[in-house]
Parts: C-alpha cells; structure tokens; sequence
C-alpha cells in the first residue's frame, strides 16, 4: 500500500469527510487530489473504505483505520521528541491589520529569541479564527476581546486601543466632540460590519450619550476605513493603531469617554511554551506601538 494514500486515508477517517480532511492537511492539497487517491488505495485493496453520504467508514475502512493510527497520530510528538522536546512551530490566525502593522516585527523577534521559529499564518475576522481554533487549525489567534465566545476558548489580553474618527488630513473638524455635538450628524459614517466589536462598541458609547449615527458605508478592513476617508467619501470609525497605508491622508479624532477595544491572544487548552514566548513578544510589541 502507498504509505501516501494510508496518511491521506487517515485524515479522511479522522475529520470524517474529505473536504474536512482538505482543511486540516498539515500541507496544502484539494480536495479532487484526495478524493482521487483515496479512489486508488480502495483500487489496490479491492474494497470499499467509507461510505460518502453521510459519512461512514465500512468494516474495512474501521480496520485499516485502526491500524494505522498509532502511527499517524503520533508522527507530531515523534518529532517533538527529535526535536529535543522543543516544539518551535506555530499555526497562526490574526485579522488583516495585524499582520500588516504589527506581525513583521512580532516575527523578527521571535526568530532573533528562537533561531528556529517557524510559523504558518492565515487570516481571518474574529469569528473565522474561533472557527480555526474550534476546528483545531491554528493553534493561537490574536484579534479582539470584547465579543462573548465559547468556554473552550481561553483568552489573554495583550493591549486595549481607544476608538477614533477618522477624517480627511485637510478637514475643519478639529474635535470629535465637533461632529458628535451636531443635533443631527448628516455626515456619512464608513466604519466595520455592525457585528464587529469596534462597531458595537462605538454604538454602545453613542446610545449612553443618547445619540444615534448609524453607518452609510460597511466595509471589510480598517484599512479600506481610512482609504474611502481619505477619498472624502465620509467620517470613518477606526482605533487608534499605527499610522496606515493612507494614514498621511487621514486624521485621528480621539473618542473621549467611549468603550476601548480589547485585543488579545486567542487559544485552545494548554499554552504550549513556544506560544508562551510568542506572547510575551507580543506584549513588548504592542506596548512599543501603542
């Protein structure tokens, strides 16, 4: 038997489904090169391995499953072990701003701190890398805090940013308090989903001030905030984060007494301690650009 077909079949088996077992290969493969293999192990073994709707392995497939999974599941400590016992590899998920303004440095540390730092990174909004984690794709998230999650998922925060405007470089608006003072506020408001914690939280700070501003323009990244801000097309709702691509074009308006947003490490059960350092690095990170 192919030992490449066996793994295949074994991710297959465990995650029950092919398209699953795309999900959690520990290297990029789709879904037609799975199926189409798995196609040739049941060839060369002239039986059925799994029934496919609804998922179900056959007596043949519960016991090749059984077989090789002794094996198969323990290839990560296996290499733990070869290691010295050091895992230096983390799966990381984090939300676009991150990566561009606070991931290059993050990284740049841990390989000076950990010569052999490896990482792999996806992106996603907060409720994409819950998924991640749940799904046990990543092993740490970094995004916002202020939404309620499932039990399973611990948290740490690393930084609370407070919540601006943004307005165009050149505009007469000096104050937030300028804009939030009118009785009624006709200037377009560009700013996250409303599901977004920033959103929520700007809508929490504005019912308390009995005030009512609800967004013209949703969009899909603070970034793209500060674009259509700098475009004139209105007043944006953003944190006060590094300088963005458009930031010579926009301004910051800070937003007195209203909620901060609490951004943090995202993970599952037990911190491994690679993660650890990584955190304690994010912490130095954050607070140097905070």
């Amino acid at each position: 038997m192919n030992v490449h077909h066996l793994e295949l079949f074994y991710y297959v088996a465990r995650h029950k489904g092919v398209s699953s077992a795309a999900r959690h290969m520990p290297y990029g493969i789709q879904q037609p090169a799975i199926s189409a293999q798995i196609l040739q192990l049941e060839d060369s073994l002239g039986t059925t391995l799994f029934h496919r709707r609804p998922f179900r392995l056959t007596e043949e497939g519960e016991k090749l499953f059984r077989h090789i999974t002794p094996f198969f599941s323990g290839l990560d400590e296996l290499g733990n072990e070869l290691r010295g016992g050091k895992e230096k590899r983390l799966r990381i998920a984090t939300p676009e701003i991150v990566q561009r303004d606070y991931l290059p440095a993050l990284m740049l540390r841990m390989i000076k701190r950990v010569p052999d730092f490896q990482f792999t990174l996806a992106s996603g909004r907060i409720e994409d890398i819950e998924t991640m984690l749940l799904e046990q794709e990543i092993d740490l998230g970094f995004s916002t805090l202020n939404s309620a999650r499932t039990n399973d998922i611990r948290t740490r925060s690393l930084i609370k940013m407070p919540l601006v405007l943004l307005v165009p470089r050149d505009s007469r608006f000096k104050k937030a308090e300028e804009i939030l003072g009118k009785d009624r506020i006709a200037t377009p408001l560009i700013s996250l989903p409303a599901a977004d914690p920033v959103s929520r939280l700007f809508q929490d700070g504005l019912r308390k001030q009995k005030l009512d501003w609800f967004p013209s323009l949703e969009v899909s990244s603070l970034d793209i905030v500060s674009r259509y801000v700098a475009k004139g097309f209105g007043v944006g709702l953003s944190v006060a984060a590094p300088k963005s691509i458009s930031g010579d074009l926009v301004r910051p308006l800070p937003l007195e007494g209203f909620p901060e947003v609490e951004f943090g490490a995202m993970w599952l059960g037990r911190l491994s301690p690679i993660a650890e350092v990584l955190l304690d690095e994010a912490a130095s990170v954050l607070g140097e650009k905070s």
